[in-house]
């Protein structure tokens, strides 16, 4: 059984191995076939491979180009956008005027601006892609046809005139440029809005309103941006300066000009340096600081560096160093006290104006006025310390002059004392004090409130040590003791004075004092030693009314001694009547006590001459005076010579007295 199944299975195996090579011959014969016609079919894809291999090139060239021209179509087409919208602004902008509507032309300007920098910077990028289109296409030249290369070529020199159109706009001639003078000429009109408004003497000058000055900072902030700040400064400069000049020719300057060297009278200098004080002042206060303002608000967005210059250019050319010189000019006057008051004068104003300028022209740009002015201002402190400190010398100087020939007090020491009473006085002793202060401070030293009156106190000692040599100056002794009468007199006057308070008490109680001893002296010198015992009654003749009897040696000596009395009268008479007695309470007290002494003692005496005229009727022709005529004479002494002067003449003889006084200082100093 088992062989049997064995058999079986060899069998069945041989028919499997036969089925399955007769198979494999099928497969091999098939294979065979289809390698011929592989063969077959790669002969035919070789040129169909080169075909698509060339397919794919075009079409990588496609993709390049697409992407390039996608790459042109945006800038273009924003091009095209901004190019129509510049071509409307720029109807707007020919058609409209700053006048009418400033800042809309602003902005419609600054808008065209920006549109033409637009096109300016697109035009070049779509111009630059463009031609690596071109460029593309003309390197594959069967992938486009002539008609698209001259489309894509003309499209390029379209977007190349954009992109000149913003140079084309500024050229002369051009848009811009036409709009640019216009803001000029609107910048010049505004500017000009306070040219003919009239400037009155210490009153602020019309002021620009905040619109004009938002439209002046609108329209240099449009010109610096064109390149045009430079010449927008130049304009606003001389139009500002053309203004400012005229404001201060309104004044009447032309004395600014004038060498003090040259003017003779004293008044008229005076009132030159008051005018100066009062114009410089305006000057800085109102008229250079509108244009310091003016300035720094149209120019202060573009720093300190344009409008700091600016305004300095303002106030060199219009003339502000005019005033500087014109203290110069007053330094440099010869030298003499009343030059001590012109000085603190001008050291007054330049002090008072000293935060104005600091402010004004504090800058580094400012060193033109700065130096100069601290020049001034260093001559006149020296110059007024000078003068100040020699001013004892001076007067000790003026001993060699002879005193007046009326025995009146001094044209020297009436002005002293006025001059010292000025120099102590509140116009004047707080600026002196300044002034010696700063002297001092720039020496190193302090300075000390007791020193100016001791300064004061050697003057008017000076002023004694005068006095007292002039008085022996006089041959006659009885004016010699009137002029010290007088002078005594003068300065215990000075109580309730500036000069009266700093001397003290004491010095004005010994005046006092001084000119009631003089006026003793005087009285008894020139009336009590030689005319009044003329008349005393010793040698009087003794009449007897019962016996009618006269001496004949004693009617002889009455009528000599009333002879001698009328001779000496009106000599004595004469004489004083020529002398002066400034003060007139003294002058009255005197004439009122002479009246006392002589009018009484000769009353007496004409009383008992008149019983010898009676019996000689030949006596009365020596009767010469009445109680009454005498009186009037005696009365009538004494007169200052000046009140039979007008008021206006009064004015004009003191200014020659100052003239002459101060000529004998001036003289005296330059000796020294």
């Amino acid at each position: 059984m088992a062989e049997l199944k064995n058999t079986q299975n060899i069998e069945a195996a041989r028919e499997l191995l036969k089925a399955s090579l007769e198979k494999s011959k099928q497969v091999g014969s098939q294979i065979d076939e289809t390698g011929s016609r592989l063969k077959e079919i790669n002969q035919r894809l070789l040129p169909l491979e080169a075909e698509v291999r060339q397919v794919l090139i075009h079409k990588t060239t496609y993709a390049r180009v697409r992407n390039q021209v996608d790459c042109v179509i945006g800038p273009t087409a924003a091009v095209l956008r901004v190019y129509e919208a510049v071509s409307e602004l720029e109807g707007t902008l020919v058609s409209s005027d700053p006048h009418t509507d400033l800042f809309d032309y602003i902005s419609v300007m600054s808008r065209l601006e920006e549109g033409l920098k637009f096109l300016s910077s697109h035009c070049g990028l779509a111009i630059q892609w463009l031609e690596d289109v071109v460029e593309l296409l003309e390197g594959n030249a069967g992938f486009v046809n002539d008609k698209c290369l001259s489309n894509l070529k003309k499209s390029m020199r379209i977007l190349e005139q954009l992109h000149e159109m913003e140079g084309c706009f500024r050229l002369d001639g051009g848009l811009l440029p036409d709009a640019l003078d216009k803001l000029e000429k609107e910048l010049r009109r505004l500017l000009l809005l306070t040219e003919n408004t009239d400037l009155v003497p210490m009153e602020s000058p019309l002021m620009l309103p905040e619109s004009v000055i938002q439209k002046l900072q609108a329209i240099t902030k449009r010109l610096k941006a064109n390149d045009r700040l430079e010449k927008c400064v130049s304009m606003f400069v001389e139009i500002r300066v053309s203004i400012a000049r005229r404001r201060l020719q309104a004044l009447g300057l032309d004395y600014l000009d004038m060498k003090v060297a040259d003017i003779d009278d004293m008044q008229s200098i005076e009132n030159y340096i008051q005018q100066w004080g009062k114009h410089l002042e305006l000057a800085v206060k109102e008229i250079f600081e509108h244009e310091y303002k003016l300035s720094k608000e149209v120019f202060e967005k573009m720093g300190s560096d344009v409008w700091m210059p600016c305004f300095v250019r303002i106030y060199v050319e219009s003339g502000i160093l005019s005033f500087i010189r014109f203290g110069n000019e007053v330094t440099n006057m010869k030298k003499d006290p009343i030059k001590l008051l012109k000085l603190l004068d001008v050291f007054k104003v330049l002090n008072n104006l000293r935060l104005e300028f600091n402010r004004l022209f504090g800058g580094a740009a400012c060193l033109g006025i700065q130096n100069p002015t601290r020049d001034l201002i260093k001559k006149v402190v020296e110059d007024a310390c000078d003068i100040f400190s020699e001013l004892p010398i001076q007067v000790g100087s003026q001993r060699r002059f002879s005193p007046p020939q009326d025995g009146s007090v001094p044209r020297l020491v009436r002005f002293i004392t006025e001059y010292c009473n000025q120099l102590l006085g509140e116009d004047y002793k707080p600026t002196l004090t300044e002034v010696l202060t700063i002297s001092r401070k720039w020496k190193q030293e302090i300075f000390q409130e007791g020193l100016l009156s001791v300064q004061f106190y050697n003057i008017m000692m000076e002023i004694g040590l005068n006095l007292d040599a002039w008085s022996k100056a006089y041959l006659d002794t009885s004016l010699s003791y009137l002029f010290m009468m007088n002078n005594h007199c003068h300065f215990s006057n000075l109580r309730g004075t500036k000069l009266g308070d700093t001397m003290g008490n004491s010095w004005l109680a010994s005046h006092d004092q001084y000119k009631d001893y003089y006026a003793a002296l005087y009285l008894k010198e020139s009336w009590g030693k030689t005319l009044l015992p003329l008349l005393s009654r010793k040698g009087l003749v003794s009449v007897s009314v019962s016996r009618r009897e006269t001496s004949t040696d004693s009617d002889s000596d009455n009528k000599k001694r009333l002879k001698a009395f009328n001779e000496a009268f009106d000599e004595s008479y004469e004489k004083q009547s020529k002398w002066v007695i400034s003060d007139e309470n003294l002058r009255q007290k005197v004439c009122r006590i002479l009246v006392e002494e002589v009018v009484p003692t000769y009353r007496s005496y004409i009383q008992g001459y008149r019983a010898l005229v009676e019996q000689d009727a030949s006596a009365g022709k020596y009767v010469k005076h009445t109680e009454k005529s005498l009186e009037s004479k005696l009365s009538s002494l004494f007169q200052p010579k000046l009140t039979k002067y007008s008021t206006n003449k009064h004015v004009r003889l003191v200014g020659k007295i100052k003239n002459v006084v101060t000529n004998q200082f001036r003289l005296t100093l330059t000796a020294i």
